[in-house]
């Protein structure tokens, strides 16, 4: 059996880092990974959803994971996603990415044309070819690529010796089952969807990558310790907590990295700019809502960390 230990804990997607003139801040993406190993995080998942990564450029992203490994390096777990709309690109940031000594890069499936899975195989394993001595994790988010991971395509898949696992953000906790069940204790399944981290936690998901963790990883950190503990009740309470700060972040008219980062300045003096076009940034009448997120950040801390 592999050695899967340093991917199992809370692992936060990393967020797109930008300057006034939303040019990727090396700066303060120095600043921003400084701030996940002080919270004592396990790891980051970088260029990924939350990170923009589908607004950005293979230079940009680059930029990005250079100054995140210049901090993290030895620190903390990092998994590299380097999936783009093209196998050339892909296979660039995953040769990039092994340089650099990640512990992992990861891949959303292409998107647009609904490929068939043995294209979609052969995407995922001519990127893994690229860094052929790191791991490699699949990407699940059929929501947003149009294509969900199949039984199937993960049998395939799991023919490369390369292949860990799977960041499943589906939303049904069943799939985290299913590719347990598949995959046994030599592949490490991690549960997406933040809103039901214990639940996947629960039925199987042996670590979490969220976008909203970076923004209360304090929290995420207590539920993770609370369901090695087995009490989920204390869990369950924390989660329905954080899950109302989640839909509070959800409700502006901005986009919800707006108010993260927004949040962040409120309640950590981080400054990691605003997000990039065509994401939408924060409207004055947002500014209520990110105030309102904050403060039940800091209510929920005091609640149940104190």
């Amino acid at each position: 059996m592999r050695n899967l230990d340093k991917y199992k804990g809370v692992i936060p997607a990393f967020y797109a880092c930008y300057d006034e003139e939303g040019n990727v801040s090396p700066e303060r993406v120095q600043n921003l990974t400084k701030y996940f190993i002080e919270k004592s995080v396990k790891g980051l998942y970088v260029n990924g959803s939350s990170g923009e990564c589908i607004y950005q450029s293979v230079e940009d992203r680059k930029v990005i994971l250079e100054n995140v490994m210049k901090v993290a390096k030895g620190k903390l777990t990092i998994i590299a996603h380097v999936g783009c709309n093209n196998t050339k690109d892909s296979r660039e940031l995953a040769s990039h990415a092994e340089s650099l000594g990640v512990d992992a890069i990861a891949s959303i499936p292409p998107i647009y044309f609904h490929l068939p899975e043995y294209s979609i195989a052969q995407y995922w394993n001519d990127i893994s070819e690229a860094a052929p001595n790191t791991d490699f994790v699949i990407y699940n988010i059929p929501q947003l690529a149009g294509v969900a991971l199949t039984g199937s395509l993960f049998a395939k898949m799991r023919e490369n010796p390369r292949v860990i696992g799977v960041k499943n953000s589906s939303m049904p906790v069943q799939d985290i089952q299913m590719f347990k069940q598949d995959a046994g204790d030599d592949y490490i399944i991690f549960n997406g969807p933040d809103e039901q981290f214990i639940s996947g936690r629960v039925i199987g998901a042996d670590a979490g990558i969220g976008g909203t963790y970076g923004v209360m990883p304090e929290l995420f950190l207590k539920m993770d310790e609370l369901v090695k503990e087995g009490n989920l009740e204390l869990a369950r309470k924390i989660q329905y907590d954080v899950d109302a700060i989640i839909y509070k972040m959800c409700s502006a008219h901005g986009n919800m990295y707006a108010v993260i980062k927004e949040i962040l300045r409120i309640n950590e003096d981080l400054d990691i700019g605003s997000v990039r076009k065509p994401l939408t940034a924060l409207v004055e009448d947002d500014m209520a809502i990110a105030k309102e997120a904050a403060n039940m950040i800091k209510a929920c801390k005091e609640k149940y960390l104190s």
